[in-house]
């Protein structure tokens, strides 16, 4: 009698494998699909305005409704995936031609349709003066008028209340440039008819959304942050540094002692930082000069530069450690110790080196 041949049975993982495999080609076919341009021959421009304060969701929705996208959800999930910072307010020019990935660089970048846009750079680290002399040069206004709009006590009490990080502290007795900390450093295209006005609330809106994922630490007193912020923005060179230089000043406060930086004499006698300080200028009395004598346990009244973020997020999460100094050589090593004593050696070891930073 013939033997009946089996048919070989297929394991069960393997229908597992081919069901998951399919599902995974349908999501990278939809994703393709999807991100893809709505009309690769459609190269009609399409102009597309984004208001200062148009936040991510709301573009999206923009777009979708001038058919230049497939999915404002896709957007929104390019953005996180991509950790795309911060979308720019301006006119563009889109056609459905483009992928989603180019519309979003542009946006990124802040391309402008108009080609006599006005480009301006702000460089992080810089004060307000510095802001200010771009500002004239850009808009054909003069700089007295910049400052003068900047200083205006009216005028910045009538933003106050559109910004929760902007706080009557800036208008202490003592500040020298109110919003000094608080004007984003970023590269931002502006219309030919742009005003001082605008600039600044451009630049207050970007602030707005950089400060967004720090708004509970900061919300008690965003003015200590930002003033913490900007002086580790000049004491230290990246995240890190800045950190532990946080905590540091922190611990020295704490103590009993002098914040003691020297980049807050510079700003103190708005002295250029590539000199160097003399004892006199160490003990000039000023509320933003913390090595002065009156300045026990004492933040600056305000910001001395505009942070980029690096330096919000070593204030907002200091390092916490036992060390009460650092100091830096000129290739911006920067070395901690826990007593003066220790900290004056380093100081002379350096100098005998060459490595000081004003040798």
């Amino acid at each position: 009698m013939a033997k009946k041949k089996l048919k070989p049975k297929v394991k069960p993982f393997l229908f597992l494998f081919l069901f998951c495999a399919l599902i995974c080609f349908g999501v990278a076919g939809t994703w393709q699909y999807l991100e893809s341009p709505v009309d690769k021959k459609d190269k009609k421009e399409i102009e597309v305005k984004i208001e200062s304060g148009t936040n991510s969701t709301q573009i999206g929705e923009i777009l979708k409704e001038k058919h230049l996208i497939k999915s404002t959800l896709l957007f929104k999930l390019h953005l996180k995936m991509d950790h795309v910072g911060s979308l720019k307010a301006s006119t563009y020019k889109f056609s459905k031609s483009m992928s989603l990935q180019e519309i979003i660089e542009a946006l990124e970048k802040g391309v402008i349709s108009n080609d006599g846009a006005i480009k301006i750079t702000f460089r992080d680290g810089e004060r307000i003066p510095s802001y200010a002399k771009i500002i004239s040069e850009k808009l054909g206004v003069s700089y007295d008028d910049v400052v003068a709009k900047m200083n205006d006590k009216e005028y910045l009490s009538s933003l106050i209340p559109n910004y929760w990080f902007l706080t009557d502290a800036i208008l202490q007795e003592g500040i020298y440039y109110p919003l000094e900390g608080y004007l984003a450093p970023e590269t931002y295209y502006f219309e030919q008819d742009a005003t001082v006005e605008d600039v600044v609330q451009r630049l207050l809106d970007q602030t707005e959304k950089n400060l967004e994922d720090y708004k509970d630490i900061m919300k008690d007193d965003p003015h200590y942050y930002m003033t913490m912020a900007s002086v580790v923005q000049l004491e230290g060179n990246n995240t890190e540094n800045r950190s532990m230089i946080a905590g540091i000043f922190q611990n020295r406060m704490d103590s009993g002692m002098n914040m003691g930086s020297d980049v807050t004499t510079y700003y103190a006698l708005q002295k250029s930082m590539k000199e160097d300080l003399t004892a006199d200028d160490l003990a000039t009395v000023s509320p933003y000069n913390t090595r002065g004598a009156n300045m026990i346990s004492k933040m600056p009244i305000g910001p001395i530069c505009n942070p980029e973020m690096s330096s919000v997020e070593a204030a907002t999460h200091p390092t916490k450690s036992d060390y009460y100094f650092f100091v830096a050589d000129k290739y911006g090593n920067i070395f901690y110790t826990k007593t003066n004593q220790e900290h004056d050696k380093k100081v002379a070891d350096l100098k005998a080196n060459g490595d000081w930073i004003f040798s």
